[in-house]
């Protein structure tokens, strides 16, 4: 049920509220926040909002018009990291040029909404549900350096097979050999069960949590399907309870995709499946692994686009440090069924009709979630609106594994980009799909592309230290 501005008074003054918290998004899918005394808080400030200047959260703001932040009651939760009782809320930008205020369309919440309402006008569906899998590493040590004296980074994890001759107990996990691993050896299932506590506190209902491959503490937490919208949301909440739940316990949290050479690295797998009028789409029984011509134009049009989609979902030069053959990691162009190596696989355990979809496994945690989510969306829409077959654009089924594939026979399939460059080239040429509807503004990718591309030239000028290995003695 809806919250109102009566229902926010009661929450402060039933629990000693003291400070309200307004969490906002910048460009690239960091909090930032402004916070208030809670006895300032009132009607007027859910009508008002907040004032702020957009350009200073990376967007290019063309109008002239002051910014305010209207922040959503029904986002409203306690913040258990606050030693001061401080209620916390995010919601959506605002551009105060009429009555009634107008979203300000490069805002990443306005965005996925408005993706949403490009859906339900499309006749398609009137609901999308997703399932993001949040796979991380939580360390015991990190530092890095980067000046003219010392380009170093190093990180240190307990368990890791590494301190095999330190540890003192021999409590410690091969190389590449923690996927599900128990306890003595799982040191952090207390970490991440208060963590699912603290999900489930703020209204983000928890499959399960585990460890996962990498030997030196990498490990996963997996939501259930919700909303898109809230999913959204739910992503920046989850990502905020595990840093903040993990420093609690003296550990530091990554979702960096690649933090350790030689282990596997974390991506944030998305699922997805529509629904109209209470029924799902994507669900056929006579259809390939169960899904129907919908959902099967819908992959078309994220395999179309997934060159473009990469530079939006994969957003950071470590990125693709991750997308390499050999760690579970697609870098093939195609879909299949319980197939780990194509980028969109299906899950053949999903056998009820409201339950049957397929994962896009590109994705990681670096990425805007808000821009994530919905450039996905729009890339099915219009895989949907043109009837992208991907069988018949040579995308599969691929159902077998495509790392065992002959260098001749992988010649011949599809890649994922290879750096980060590449996928904004990608993305300058391929735009059209996420600006239909003007649900992506053409100024906010520009400015995007612009401002990754400075990030990609400063990071080629600075030298690696595995450079020094190859070349320091010639």
């Amino acid at each position: 049920m809806a919250k109102t501005v009566q229902d926010i008074l009661a929450l402060i003054k039933d629990n000693g509220i003291k400070m309200v918290d307004f969490k906002m998004v910048d460009i690239n899918g960091q909090y930032r926040h402004v916070t208030i005394p809670a006895e300032n808080f009132s009607e007027d400030t859910m009508k008002s909002g907040i004032g702020f200047d957009a350009s200073n959260y990376g967007y290019a703001v063309v109008e002239k018009s002051d910014m305010v932040f209207i922040p959503d009651p029904d986002t409203a939760l306690i913040d258990p990291f606050c030693s001061i009782p401080t209620l916390s809320m995010t919601g959506n930008a605002m551009i105060i040029d009429t009555p009634e205020n107008r979203p300000l369309a490069q805002y990443p919440r306005n965005i996925i909404k408005a993706a949403v309402q490009y859906m339900k006008d499309s006749g398609v569906a009137d609901e999308m549900k997703i399932l993001p899998e949040f796979e991380f590493y939580l360390f015991d040590n990190v530092g890095w350096q980067v000046d003219g004296k010392n380009i170093s980074a190093t990180v240190d994890a307990q368990q890791s097979y590494w301190n095999s001759a330190t540890e003192g107990k021999g409590v410690v996990v091969p190389k590449q050999k923690n996927y599900h691993i128990a306890k003595p050896f799982d040191t952090s299932y207390e970490c991440r069960s208060e963590m699912c506590l603290h999900m489930k506190d703020a209204g983000i209902d928890i499959n399960y949590h585990h460890p996962e491959v990498a030997a030196s503490g990498q490990f996963e937490i997996e939501p259930q399907l919700g909303e898109v919208v809230h999913m959204a949301d739910a992503t920046m909440m989850i990502k905020y309870i595990i840093h903040n739940t993990a420093l609690k316990y003296g550990k530091s949290a990554t979702f960096m995709p690649k933090p350790i050479y030689g282990e596997a690295g974390s991506g944030m797998h998305v699922h997805m499946i529509l629904f109209k009028d209470g029924e799902p789409v994507f669900s056929d029984d006579n259809g390939y692994s169960h899904l129907s011509e919908t959902a099967h134009y819908f992959m078309g049009g994220l395999l179309k686009h997934i060159g473009s989609l990469c530079a939006i979902t994969n957003p950071s030069t470590n990125s693709f440090k991750r997308l390499v053959p050999g760690f579970e990691a697609p870098v093939t162009v195609g879909y299949a069924t319980s197939n780990r190596s194509a980028v969109i696989r299906i899950p053949a355990y999903a056998k009820s009709p409201d339950k049957r979809r397929f994962e896009l496994r590109n994705p990681d945690a670096t990425c805007n979630p808000y821009f994530c989510y919905a450039a996905i969306l729009m890339a099915g829409l219009d895989g949907i609106k043109n009837k992208i077959d991907p069988h018949a654009n040579g995308w599969g089924p691929y159902d077998f594994n495509l790392f065992h594939l002959s260098d001749e026979e992988k010649a011949r399939l599809e890649q994922l980009p290879t750096r980060l460059e590449d996928a904004l080239d990608c993305l300058e040429a391929d735009y059209e799909y996420l600006t239909a509807g003007g649900v992506f503004p053409k100024e906010l990718l520009d400015n995007f592309i612009k401002n990754k591309r400075a990030e990609c030239s400063e990071l080629s000028k600075i030298p690696n230290p595995a450079e020094f290995d190859k070349y320091y003695n010639l």
